[in-house]
């Protein structure tokens, strides 16, 4: 893995910053997704993933701080996240962060709340073969986190 390097693409107003590193196993989304393209974003992206489960940390932690995203930005993020749950070790752990404005956050009060609000995600998950947990985090208008649950694991 000495050669397999980070990955970091600039945000600009309509697509988000996405940092990978392969060595902490961190991976983040942030800002917003409503680009005219998407796959010129998101394929490089799920090229890098697809590399990056052979050599995958016992932990990623993958961090999605989007304050929105289209449709078609949430069918290559889908497509992420499948190929992430195919980290082929039942050992290592694959953590989802979720970062929610504190009003919807407090909206999920139970199960079925929480199944609804993901079920695109929660569908992807069934199949993992890693170990796999969803936090989500309330935060304020600066973006500060003031609440935090792990939903499952």
């Amino acid at each position: 893995m000495t050669e397999f390097k980070s990955l970091v693409i600039e945000g600009t107003p309509k697509t988000p910053q996405i940092e990978l590193d392969p060595f902490t196993g961190d991976f983040i989304f942030s800002g917003k997704s409503i680009p005219e393209n998407a796959a010129k974003v998101y394929e490089p992206v799920l090229k890098w993933v697809s590399e990056y489960i052979l050599y995958a940390r016992p932990t990623t932690n993958l961090r999605l701080n989007l304050e929105y995203f289209n449709t078609s930005s949430s069918l290559w993020l889908a497509k992420i996240f499948k190929v992430l749950t195919q980290i082929n070790d039942p050992d290592y752990v694959l953590i989802f962060h979720l970062y929610l404005p504190v009003d919807e956050y407090d909206e999920l009060k139970d199960f079925e709340d929480l199944k609804d609000a993901f079920f695109p995600i929660a569908d992807v998950l069934q199949l993992a073969k890693p170990s796999v947990g969803i936090k989500l985090y309330g935060t304020n208008d600066a973006e500060e986190v003031i609440k935090d649950k792990l939903v499952f694991v």
